[in-house]
């Protein structure tokens, strides 16, 4: 066991130092849920909380940010989306009161946005789902990279976790690299460690905790989902691109196809261009999240979940959470080590 426990310290201790935390342990920045209380009872919990600025207004963002910090001395980031309308009054703000952690989400983010991190003492972090944007970001010169592969939940990246890993883990020595999508416990999160990750982010198990404002409509539906229950939407027609989400299957979903054959049948008609079309398509998503996440309509709203939802079981607090997740892995660095012994034996 002391071995176990010196060998994850170990593994831990380049995303430990990078984030000022106990555990390299990220909560997904997810809307309307990755708010004040959430994100700071992950950072007291020794990981590292993670503020979805999302759409929101610039009023409430300088809001959530402070509650957030009267809430926790320690470390948490902020994600920003680079496509979001407030973006860049977001990212003014968190630079004017010299944030620590800015984490850009949304594609391929602008450079002079990065550029602008750069000159502060700010550290920027991007989202990589290819190992083409990973390289891409690396040489933009952002500080960290989260790969986060498509069995995650909202909206999700076109390749597996695992094979990012093995693409990306190996041969990235540059900056620390932390993996996301279907993580849901220690075990996966022991072998990225050794992989060469340097911490792991969770969002669907966090969905669920104690301190997470989702309503309890929306928690219960992720306990009863299985991992097959949380399946991607499909894009019908270039023409209205679709960046695909992950969510578990109702008439929310299906309501999601039904708005699209008609956006299609309008662009047909030339009633409506392509970028009107995808607006709509995604403000669909936001109002149906808050639809379901907030108001508790687990039919008509949107079950956003990653494939680890079957391993989401019930809701615990988030000290809990972190608990399990460092006794499992050190359960399994415990297996590892046993079959080292037996072989130098």
């Amino acid at each position: 066991m002391e071995k176990s426990k010196k060998l994850m310290d170990k593994l831990f201790a380049r995303g430990r130092d990078f984030l000022g935390v106990e555990y390299p342990i990220l909560g997904g920045a997810m809307s309307w849920i990755s708010e004040a209380k959430l994100v700071s009872a992950i950072s007291n919990a020794g990981g590292f909380g993670v503020l979805a600025g999302g759409n929101m207004p610039i009023d409430l963002f300088k809001e959530e940010i402070k509650k957030t910090s009267e809430l926790t001395d320690k470390p948490f980031g902020v994600n920003l989306i680079t496509i979001a309308p407030n973006f860049r009054k977001q990212l003014d703000h968190a630079l004017e009161i010299g944030f620590p952690y800015i984490i850009f989400a949304g594609g391929l983010p602008p450079r002079d946005a990065i550029n602008k991190v750069k000159q502060t003492s700010s550290k920027v972090m991007c989202f990589a789902p290819t190992v083409g944007l990973a390289k891409t970001l690396i040489k933009m010169g952002v500080d960290a990279l989260i790969i986060e592969g498509h069995e995650a939940g909202g909206h999700i990246g076109p390749v597996s976790t695992s094979v990012l890993a093995e693409q990306i883990l190996p041969h990235t020595k540059e900056v620390p690299v932390f993996v996301a999508g279907g993580i849901g416990s220690g075990l996966l999160m022991i072998h990225y460690l050794m992989m060469g990750a340097s911490g792991v982010q969770l969002g669907t198990r966090f969905v669920i905790s104690e301190e997470s404002i989702a309503h309890n409509n929306f928690k219960n539906a992720i306990i009863k989902a299985s991992s097959k229950d949380a399946v991607p939407c499909a894009q019908f027609d270039p023409r209205v691109p679709v960046i695909p989400v992950r969510s578990i299957v109702n008439e929310g979903a299906r309501d999601f196809t039904t708005l699209q054959l008609g956006l299609l049948a309008q662009i047909e008609r030339g009633d409506m261009n392509t970028r009107e079309a995808s607006e709509k398509l995604e403000s669909f998503w936001i109002g149906g999240l808050k639809k379901a996440v907030i108001d508790g309509d687990i039919e008509n709203g949107s079950l956003m979940a990653g494939q680890s939802v079957g391993l989401a079981t019930k809701v615990m607090p988030v000290t809990e959470i972190i608990e399990e997740l460092i006794n499992r892995g050190i359960e399994e660095t415990d297996r590892i080590l046993d079959l080292v012994d037996v072989c130098d034996d």
